[in-house]
């Protein structure tokens, strides 16, 4: 893609089916997506470096203090269906079982893959080795990638939408470049700075919580065993991971008050673990050490608007959800496979991809989809948290139940996998 000066006509500009603006992992997933199921002329632009050579497709190396995604039920058939489950598969961890308590009450419930019919419940991948296997698989399609590169501005025209980018162009040459394009994706994360150029805004509630993020070297085997557990402060969750060194490790997800996430991720490493000792249990037995502790907001962030005339807003930049039940990447990856079939349909029945109509038909599609995942993850906070005895009786009430009825715990456990969802819209 050679640069060319701002003085052009229009028709004259390089010119994409698609342009995704987030190389991160749901923009890289729907750019493999796309080109997986059809001879489409992408663009992925990205503000941060990719480094596309230096990620061979056997590249692994671990550490004690990768940080990791959970990944669903139907997150694996997503990727299976592109082709590169089995290359993810190899560093990965699955959860065979669900532990579900409330802190000081008698209240839990347990679910298992098998009672499920499911070899797991979900899997639990670190970050680097998935972006790294989802980079590598780059090179296999002809998706042109820009990196170091920012939208500096967006016009919509008559028939598409001109893209002004500023950064290092595929010459290797620093500068300035006006593209255009029949769609435009965004995928840039949370408070996009491409949406906003739009005036496609985001509203935003504050949980007043922190999540604290690090991995615990843990005494005994996890078993495949992923814990939530809930306390008067705000939920823990321990997924399983991959042993480290011999070192048998799971990844904590602690909510945290601000005030008090703030104390601890500040306080000394046997403090820390004390204090989640004391709050989790020793069902794991002794935590032996604390990785790096990583700490960010949470905040329920929803886009004003996902769709217009050729434009789409996904993953973060369109919602970011509390990560109580793990959902977030899992639905932004749900709704990138069903934008992706609907471009798909759209062109084979000679639609235009970025009309209104076709747009909108995605966005209703995944409407209940997005709805319900948010008001269980919303709902499920709210819950959990409260401290009154009204509440407490009302938590435990709902975990016994749950262990006690197959029928809802079955139920509950689909929701988390994304089977209820896929069964809704294929039924």
């Amino acid at each position: 893609m050679s640069i060319k000066g701002t003085q052009q006509t229009e028709k004259d500009l390089p010119h994409f089916d698609m342009v995704i603006v987030g190389g991160g992992m749901v923009g890289i997933s729907l750019a493999l997506i796309l080109a997986a199921q059809g001879d489409w002329k992408i663009l992925l632009v990205e503000a941060q470096p990719m480094n596309l050579a230096s990620t061979p497709k056997s590249h692994y190396s671990a550490s004690f203090d990768d940080r990791s995604t959970a990944l669903s039920w139907t997150s694996r058939n997503i990727y299976q269906s592109i082709g590169i489950w089995d290359q993810l598969n190899k560093h990965l961890t699955e959860i065979k079982h669900i532990h579900v308590s409330d802190r000081g009450h008698g209240g839990l419930t347990r679910m298992s893959a098998d009672e499920a019919g499911v070899d797991a419940l979900g899997y639990v991948v670190e970050n680097h080795w998935l972006g790294s296997v989802l980079i590598d698989q780059l090179g296999h399609h002809a998706i042109e990638t820009l990196a170091n590169t920012q939208v500096s501005a967006v016009r919509p025209t008559r028939d598409g939408i001109e893209i002004s980018l500023d950064g290092e162009q595929s010459t290797g040459v620093e500068g300035k470049q006006l593209i255009r394009s029949d769609l435009l994706i965004i995928a840039d994360g949370s408070n996009s700075k491409t949406a906003q150029k739009l005036g496609i805004h985001s509203q935003c509630s504050s949980y007043r919580q922190t999540a604290i993020i690090a991995n615990i070297q843990l005494e005994k085997k996890h078993q495949g065993v992923a814990y939530e557990r809930f306390t008067d402060q705000g939920p823990m969750a321990l997924l399983p991971l991959s042993d480290y060194k011999n070192q048998h490790r799971s990844a904590l997800v602690w909510v945290q008050p601000e005030t008090t996430a703030e104390q601890l991720v500040v306080a000394d490493d046997d403090a820390f673990l004390a204090i989640l000792q004391q709050r989790f249990g020793h069902r794991l037995g002794h935590f032996q050490q604390v990785g790096k502790r990583v700490t960010y907001p949470l905040s329920l962030t929803l886009a004003t608007e996902q769709v217009r005339r050729n434009v789409v807003v996904v993953g973060n930049a369109a919602h970011s959800l509390h990560p109580v039940a793990g959902q977030g990447f899992n639905l932004s990856l749900r709704d990138v496979a069903a934008l992706a079939t609907r471009l798909s349909q759209a062109r084979a029945t000679q639609k235009d991809i970025g009309s209104l109509e076709v747009l909108e038909g995605y966005y209703q599609q995944q409407l209940v989809d997005q709805s319900n995942t948010l008001i269980f993850s919303d709902s499920l906070t709210k819950f959990f948290t409260g401290t009154s005895s009204v509440s407490a009786v009302a938590r435990n009430s709902g975990l016994l139940a749950l262990d006690l009825v197959p029928q809802l715990r079955h139920g509950f456990a689909k929701f988390g996998m994304g089977m209820a969802t896929s069964e809704a819209q294929h039924g």
